[in-house]
């Protein structure tokens, strides 16, 4: 297994990405090789100031990066050497199976869809969020890919969403919940209603429509959405579980006894701070295209990058994207004719 990673996208610098790498790399034995797409002379001495001896890198030099700044489409126009670009050709090429970037999300999206096209049967990718609820974990998708969908994209998440429950999150029959304003079938707007019906007929555990105050309550595993909402959803769960936290600091901090308090109390902080940290999960898949593709946060630590690669790691293992062309094609079988276009 070859991974192609674009190291030079994100925020904190390629040495805190390449560090991940390494500690993936020591538990990761089938990957063969992991394609580091960037500076050559950045990457050379991250790595020697890291004291590598791993002999599965291989370095390759790109003399662009596309930004947070750059628009998507029109920084890979003009970005023709950027790191995302030829990382996403490696895919493209056969030369590698995967790629992970902390870079662009938009970039990634526009750099997959263009390059990879989406998987036969699938219309549009989601992104496939990953969010800690009460006791376990559930998928959110699409977490922004796609802000406007149609009901069959929407049970494509579904779809998608289940295979990836099973094979890379273990979980044995997902629960899937369609995101609207109320329980009861008749509500919701014309996208939910007919994504609802489509989704019936599936054969999958939906248990049908869904609200804000159910994300959490550990009885779902799967929350289809449009990438609108979802993106809301997913960055208001960010900042929240941020302020949260340094409120907690705030009230522990205020004296004497909330700080001993908190030092009696420090491995159950820790072990707080440990559910709601991102980086235990690494990064998004971008499911549907044609190609294994991960989205790491542009902050992405090096415990983030671990995880991707993990992640990343049992998605080529269990070919899920030969499990999405299969199941889509049953379920298109089945649409009525005013659903297909």
């Amino acid at each position: 297994m070859k991974i192609a990673v674009d190291v030079m996208g994100g925020d904190l610098g390629c040495e805190v990405v390449i560090d991940g790498l390494m500690q993936a790399l020591k538990k990761c034995q089938q990957i063969e090789k992991i394609q580091i797409v960037g500076d050559e002379v950045e990457i050379s001495q991250s790595l020697e100031r890291l004291n590598n001896i791993e002999s599965r890198f291989q370095i390759i030099h790109t003399s662009e990066v596309l930004s947070m700044e750059d628009k998507p489409v029109e920084g890979l126009r003009k970005k023709k050497n950027c790191s995302l670009a030829v990382a996403m050709d490696l895919v493209k090429t056969g030369k590698s199976d995967a790629i992970i970037s902390p870079g662009n999300t938009g970039g990634v999206v526009a750099a997959a869809a263009i390059k990879l096209r989406t998987l036969s049967g699938i219309d549009r990718p989601g992104i496939a969020a990953v969010l800690p609820s009460k006791h376990k974990k559930f998928i959110l998708l699409d977490a922004g890919a796609n802000v406007e969908g149609k009901p069959k994209h929407l049970m494509h998440y579904a779809i998608m969403g289940d295979i990836y429950a099973r094979e890379v999150l273990g979980i044995a029959d997902p629960n899937i919940g369609l995101m609207s304003v109320g329980t009861e079938e008749s509500k919701g707007n014309e996208l939910t209603q007919e994504t609802l019906r489509l989704c019936k007929g599936l054969d999958l555990n939906f248990i049908g429509n869904i609200e804000g105050h159910d994300l959490f309550s550990d009885e779902l595993d799967v929350v289809v959405t449009n990438g609108f909402v979802g993106n809301v959803v997913l960055k208001s769960c960010e900042q929240l579980a941020g302020v949260m936290m340094g409120w907690l600091k705030d009230e522990l901090s205020a004296g004497l006894i909330p700080k001993v308090g908190a030092l009696l109390s420090q491995k159950a902080l820790r072990s707080l701070k440990k559910r709601v940290d991102p980086d235990n999960v690494g990064g998004a898949p971008l499911l549907g295209v044609n190609g294994t593709v991960t989205i790491a946060h542009g902050s992405a630590s090096s415990l983030a990058i671990y995880n991707a690669i993990c992640n990343t790691v049992e998605a080529v293992d269990h070919n899920i994207n030969k499990l999405i062309i299969d199941a889509a094609a049953k379920a298109n079988d089945k649409l009525p004719t005013n659903a297909k276009n």
